[in-house]
């Protein structure tokens, strides 16, 4: 049997058998693919850093069934029960204190008293399996880490199999359930003091869309050295060949990602244009797969046109930004 199977009634007993095991089970959220464990299990979730190849400082998301559950873990104040009024389930991360008896194990917050926590939109079934876990499912990005970010099963397989000849030892089973459909990591907001609220990373919900809930900005990340959620490396979301940003023109022996204008890009190798319409919305969901068939076309470069920085064109601006720091020394290093 494949690793890579149809998300059924029959993979999804299959995939809550391999995950109460302690194996890993990729799945899909409304963000992207998710390399998921049970959150409780220890040797769970250190087989996900050990597959996923990631620093022990980043801590990891843990995925509920409802409200109740995510917050049967933390202390959620009067802000995080507005934030998750109004965007749970969906691409929302909040950043809260442990509960004293919180059953998570403590190597998924990378030791901090604090955790991160969210329900995500996922197929009906899912929800099922999320509630059998108390602790809920830690699951960060189904792919090697610092690589590009999975919105397909397609990309899980061929990433982590583009490491090695052979599927990683603790992964059970990758479950099918099509394209991601925002296609953007979540937004994650720091509640974890009673100051003001900080944005730790741009995602799928607009930060003026949050501040508009809370009636209040959020602070920027104001100590980056210290790892509170996932996202916050500077080198992420990394293709192989190396980004140039906001590149005007692009030359034969690139590959060129633009917004929504290709004038100036026509001499390129290839060509993925993000959102014909002009929409951020749009263009957040297609950049990771647009990157992903880039990269697989083995360019010298991708040349990547400017993107507003309106709407979800934060986020998206952040992305590359990481994926730039972290795809050129890579290729240098290869040869």
């Amino acid at each position: 049997m494949t690793l890579r199977q149809p998300l059924s009634p029959e993979t999804l007993d299959r995939a809550a058998d391999s995950l109460r095991a302690g194996q890993l089970v990729a799945f899909a959220t409304e963000t992207v693919y998710g390399l998921g464990g049970d959150a409780a299990n220890p040797l769970a979730v250190a087989r996900i850093f050990e597959t996923k190849g990631r620093p022990r400082f980043n801590p990891l998301i843990a995925h509920f069934a409802d409200t109740a559950a995510a917050f049967a873990v933390v202390q959620p104040d009067q802000r995080a029960h507005a934030l998750a009024a109004a965007f749970w389930p969906g691409p929302l991360t909040l950043v809260l204190p442990r509960r004293l008896d919180c059953p998570i194990d403590p190597l998924a917050s990378a030791g901090l008293a604090t955790q991160a926590v969210r329900v995500p939109r996922v197929s009906p079934g899912f929800y099922d399996l999320l509630a059998g876990f108390n602790g809920g499912i830690v699951a960060p990005s189904a792919n090697p880490s610092g690589r590009l970010s999975p919105t397909s099963a397609e990309h899980v397989e061929t990433g982590f199999l583009s490491q090695s000849e052979h599927a990683p030892e603790h992964l059970a089973l990758i479950l099918d359930d099509g394209p991601c459909p925002a296609g953007l990591e979540s937004t994650v907001v720091d509640l974890s003091d009673a100051g003001q609220p900080r944005l730790l990373r741009h995602g799928a919900i607009a930060q003026t869309d949050i501040e508009a809930v809370l009636g209040q900005a959020l602070a920027p990340d104001t100590d980056p050295a210290v790892k509170t959620a996932p996202g916050q490396m500077t080198r992420h979301y990394a293709p192989g060949a190396p980004l140039i940003l906001n590149a005007e023109t692009a030359t034969p022996d690139q590959a060129a990602l633009v917004f929504s204008n290709p004038t100036g890009f026509e001499a390129a190798s290839a060509l993925e244009v993000l959102s014909a319409n002009g929409s951020t919305t749009e263009a957040a969901a297609a950049l990771f797969a647009a990157l992903h068939r880039l990269d697989a076309l083995g360019p010298k470069s991708i040349a990547v046109g400017p993107v507003p920085m309106t709407g979800l064109g934060e986020a998206i601006n952040d992305r590359l930004r990481r994926a730039a720091a972290g795809s050129a020394p890579d290729r240098e290093a290869a040869g």
